[in-house]
């Protein structure tokens, strides 16, 4: 299984995609698919994603499209449960999938000659699921197992999970990947039935394949396995802007755990939602300026220098469906505080918006963007995610193209803007994880961050 961190790491840069290399084709049915040839080992990337995730969900039921990613191995009208992994691995292949907060992905990675076993599978199930009650009541305990482990276990989960829906009032954002626990408790079959009809559809899905592969022979395969599925009237989503803030917020978490953590987050424009095409690739460099890098000013000023932080990070998270928040997270050094801590990173934004960011430093981060470029196309897995998920959250796949472009593009001036318009006290939200005595039964698990993978 992938690992999670893995996943989220995709998010902080989308490289550039070579527009000639990828074919785009439309079913009738209102599926769409991308196909983009990668010879250099006879293997195909399969992947199919869904317009849904957390954000698509209402209170009562939140989490359901992350437990409905579970049941969607439990069986089908034609096989029974579990069967659909057995025969991808009787087919040398790897599978698994996951849910984020703007969409919900499947995905294998088989010899390029059993493709035709994922897409046979895929379009399975992408119409005749079976929701088994004794299966959901079972799902449900795993799922909330995964709850306790990830979120409830792991002080500063909670601390991102309380923050997010302190800083979200009605943004759908506000709420957890995974669900709040009552929500996860009270599921129905009746829920996923419906929640299923609702999104899983193929005029709301785009299939990706990367490899060692003849675009018009996928297209044909496609045709022959998707083109059949009769399309759904999916519901409308109604716009949910969330409202303005209008002054700081704070929340501080009680919690079992060994070293306090601060986070600060700013609401900022992504791509998808900004009036100035180049303030979220601003805000992309401007985290670079601060972290990511020995050499970076948090890592240079606030640990080594300073001596505030044990460690101090930035993340702008420049690709979602609706405006998102910068977020700086760190731990104070021994026998600093908290809000000597949270003094130090404002200072840092104060220096942001009085003086130029100099050539060489504005230099370093560009070359940083371009270097990883070069890595994540080595990876025919990325290679589909990043057409994925750019497809599903509302953006043409080709933006990607652009990418670096719109980096390089990126000036000292544009970054004090925004660094003088976003990183202000009325749009902020802090929050402290303040440390109680930890127990034997207090334990440590891997952060969840914002997406869930089986």
């Amino acid at each position: 299984m992938r690992s999670l961190k893995k996943y989220l790491l995709l998010c902080l840069w989308i490289p550039a995609l070579a527009v000639a290399e990828v074919s785009e084709y439309q079913l009738d049915n209102g599926l769409k698919l991308l196909v983009k040839p990668d010879n250099r080992a006879p293997v195909a990337v399969s992947q199919v994603w869904y317009k849904v995730g957390s954000s698509y969900e209402h209170n009562g039921i939140t989490g359901i499209s992350h437990i409905l990613e579970h049941m969607m191995f439990k069986g089908t009208e034609n096989l029974a449960p579990g069967e659909f992994s057995k025969i991808i691995a009787e087919n040398g292949g790897s599978q698994n999938a996951f849910t984020g907060r703007d969409y919900t992905a499947y995905f294998q990675t088989m010899e390029k000659e059993r493709l035709e076993v994922s897409f046979r599978l895929e379009a399975d199930r992408m119409r005749n699921l079976v929701v088994e009650e004794a299966e959901l009541l079972k799902e449900r305990d795993v799922v909330s197992e995964e709850r306790r482990m990830r979120t409830d276990d792991d002080p500063k989960a909670q601390l991102r999970e309380v923050f997010n829906a302190t800083a979200f009032v009605n943004s759908p954002y506000h709420h957890p990947v995974i669900g709040w626990m009552s929500d996860i408790n009270n599921y129905e079959k009746s829920d996923l039935d419906e929640w299923y009809k609702k999104w899983y559809a193929p005029n709301n899905a785009v299939v990706v394949v990367v490899g060692d592969v003849e675009p018009d022979a996928v297209y044909a395969l496609a045709k022959q396995y998707f083109g059949p599925l009769k399309p759904e009237q999916t519901a409308t989503v109604k716009p949910q802007v969330e409202v303005e803030q209008r002054g700081e917020r704070y929340i501080k978490l009680k919690a079992p755990a060994q070293l306090p953590y601060l986070m600060m987050g700013w609401k900022v424009p992504v791509v998808t939602t900004a009036e100035n095409a180049w303030e979220p690739y601003a805000l992309d460099v401007l985290a670079g300026i601060l972290s990511g890098t020995s050499s970076s000013r948090f890592s240079r000023e606030l640990v080594r220098e300073q001596q505030v932080a044990a460690g101090v990070s930035a993340y702008n998270n420049n690709f979602s469906r609706l405006d998102d928040m910068f977020i700086v997270g760190g731990t104070p050094a021994q026998g600093k505080s908290i809000e000597e801590l949270q003094n130090a990173i404002k200072a840092q934004f104060e220096t942001l918006k009085t003086t130029l960011v100099s050539d060489a430093e504005l230099e370093r981060v560009k070359t940083q963007v371009v270097a990883s470029d070069v890595y994540e196309r080595d990876s025919v897995f990325y290679q589909a995610m990043q057409l994925g998920m750019l497809e599903t959250i509302g953006l043409d796949w080709q933006l990607g193209e652009k990418y670096v472009d719109n980096i390089h593009a990126v000036t000292a001036e544009q970054i004090q803007q925004v660094a003088q318009k976003y990183f202000i006290d009325d749009t902020l939200t802090v929050g402290e994880l303040e440390p109680t005595e930890m127990t034997s039964n207090a334990t440590q698990a891997p952060t969840s961050g914002d997406k869930h993978v089986r």
